[in-house]
């Protein structure tokens, strides 16, 4: 979606930013009548925060690892949150944050737990990790994952690579566009921004590395996310790497992601009898 993140109401005068608050309504005297006073920029992130306090709270004080109760409102408000993310903000490409990265691990491994028949104490231990540390970004590295939840880690680095590859791509449509305008002389100004020189030479090289990504994406969907965590994790770094090179225009992130698809490759693995 492209906004006009500067805003001014027609009652009160007062100015502030879309992209802060995701409201038309002034925060002064909250009329809603507001107008655009800059240019329209890409825009597809909301200022939303995650908050678990409360179900850690709820977590603690159950006889078992799982609260009779409140397990649905955490999916609940994990999946809002993740609804809600978004990965360009005014006109800039984020990096994949690790916030989002948790909130999305945090959901998958609730639902692996809940089906395991016999859980151990690791697998215990990983869930209330990750409940613990999530709203600070905060996950258990690769060597910790217990092998029954690995999965977990496996989808979450799937659905968090496609919500960030679809939106990058998005971003390259709009990079191009902006910069054939520029050269046409038309238009009111490019709705995304890059750092440095000759941004519409990264369109070519960060599609064709999207695109790598997604064939690793889609085989770790087909298994399950069953895989090594370090190779759910080197697809993420993959995306986070590219979203370094669209930004810059860096050579050595686009080496680096390449290298990190190619760390990601799992295509030994059965998904039939792995």
């Amino acid at each position: 979606m492209k906004v006009r993140g500067e805003r001014e109401c027609q009652s009160c005068g007062a100015r502030w930013s879309y992209y802060e608050t995701g409201s038309v309504a002034c925060p002064s005297c909250g009329d809603l009548r507001s107008v655009g006073v800059d240019a329209r920029t890409a825009h597809t992130d909301a200022p939303v925060s995650l908050d678990l306090a409360a179900h850690r709270e709820r977590f603690g004080d159950a006889p078992e690892t799982l609260p009779r109760s409140g397990t649905d409102d955490l999916r609940s408000d994990l999946r809002e949150y993740c609804r809600k993310r978004g990965f360009i903000d005014g006109g800039r490409l984020a990096p994949l944050d690790a916030t989002y990265l948790a909130a999305r691990e945090l959901l998958e491994a609730v639902d692996c737990f809940e089906r395991l028949r016999d859980p151990t104490d690791a697998d215990r231990e990983y869930l209330l990790d990750l409940l613990a540390g999530a709203d600070d970004g905060d996950r258990p590295p690769a060597d910790e994952v217990p092998t029954a939840l690995r999965e977990a880690r496996g989808m979450a680095a799937v659905r968090a690579v496609e919500a960030y590859r679809s939106d990058a791509l998005d971003f390259l449509d709009e990079l191009e566009t902006g910069a054939d305008s520029d050269d046409a002389g038309e238009g009111d100004g490019p709705a995304v921004t890059v750092e440095g020189e000759s941004a519409k030479a990264r369109v070519g090289p960060a599609r064709d590395a999207f695109e790598r990504l997604r064939d690793r994406v889609t085989r770790v969907d087909a298994l399950g996310g069953d895989v090594p965590p370090a190779a759910a994790d080197a697809l993420v770094e993959a995306a986070d790497a590219l979203g370094e090179y669209v930004r810059t225009g860096d050579e050595t992130a686009l080496t680096n992601a390449d290298r990190l698809i190619d760390d990601a490759n799992v295509d030994d693995l059965d998904p039939t009898g792995r």
